[in-house]
């Protein structure tokens, strides 16, 4: 098996730039998830409820980011001693946020109140202890510092979806950081443990999904082919842990190092038996 796709999202749910190299992290890969809309209550927001985030294209420079949207530019530095109590999920982080005037062009830009915060070297979460074995750190990611996703599992369903009479979907509709590819449909629920160019990665939970895989990753809307609908068939988790349909693992790195494409993966450790999944009755 080979690494196919290396993709980081430097703007929580804005456009993913697919990697040729990439830097892995304990926190996973550099430059992902860095930065982050926020509400003015510093609660995060998402392409679940601003679909308009997937036209932002973000860049990381020195100190800040680059932001683009419709042909519109804006480069944003922050102050270290400018700060905000942010919230992602059940997690609460002391983030850099931008300064007033940034955050009002932002907010033009995405027609609603925004700010735009920064996962600096100050700030600091971690996540998953009841996975993970102990609290992993993470960027601004929903829960944890990688995702794992193949290519056999997507064309599963994408031939589901053809059936059912719609039309297949990309990798980008999973907002992936590692593509494997590997011909076998879900053969990673069986992965307990990875190795990629000497790093181990533990793939601790399985990912549920939401609307977001329904929308276009250029423009946010909700067209074409619908993954959850696909999913459904057979992919509907028995485990109240993790409840909805499932597509990718999470995973979390035990160690630093380079990822490029084309390195081969190992699975050094296997699961004796995949996550339960619900039978839909026969029609």
């Amino acid at each position: 098996m080979k690494v196919a796709g290396l993709n980081i999202h430097p703007l929580k749910s804005g456009r993913a730039v697919p990697q040729t190299t990439v830097t892995v992290n304990l926190d996973g890969l550099a430059g992902d998830r860095r930065f982050m809309v926020v509400g003015p209550d510093g609660h995060f927001i998402t392409q679940r409820e601003l679909q308009a985030l997937a036209q932002v294209e973000a860049r990381q420079i020195e100190g800040g980011v680059h932001l683009r949207m419709n042909g519109s530019e804006l480069a944003v530095r922050f102050d270290p001693d400018h700060r905000l109590g942010v919230r992602v999920w059940s997690s609460d982080v002391d983030a850099a946020v931008a300064d007033d005037a940034v955050n009002d062009t932002l907010s033009g830009w995405l027609a609603r109140p925004v700010k735009l915060v920064h996962m600096d070297e100050e700030a600091e979460r971690f996540v998953g202890a009841e996975w993970a074995g102990a609290a992993a750190a993470v960027g601004f990611a929903d829960g944890f510092p990688i995702l794992v996703t193949t290519n056999g599992s997507l064309a599963d369903l994408n031939r589901t979806l053809v059936e059912k009479g719609q039309e297949p979907v990309g990798m980008e509709r999973f907002r992936t950081n590692i593509l494997i590819d590997c011909d076998e449909p879900w053969a990673e629920d069986l992965w307990e443990s990875l190795e990629i160019a000497g790093i181990i990665f533990d793939l601790v939970k399985p990912c549920a999904r939401c609307i977001m895989t329904t929308q276009d990753q250029t423009t946010g809307e909700r067209i074409g082919g619908n993954p959850i609908q696909g999913l459904a068939e057979k992919r509907m988790s028995a485990d109240r842990r993790v409840p909805g349909v499932l597509f990718g693992w999470n995973a979390v790195p035990r160690s630093e190092g380079t990822l490029r494409l084309g390195d081969e993966a190992k699975v050094i450790r296997r699961r004796n038996e995949g996550w339960p999944m619900k039978v839909r009755p026969a029609n």
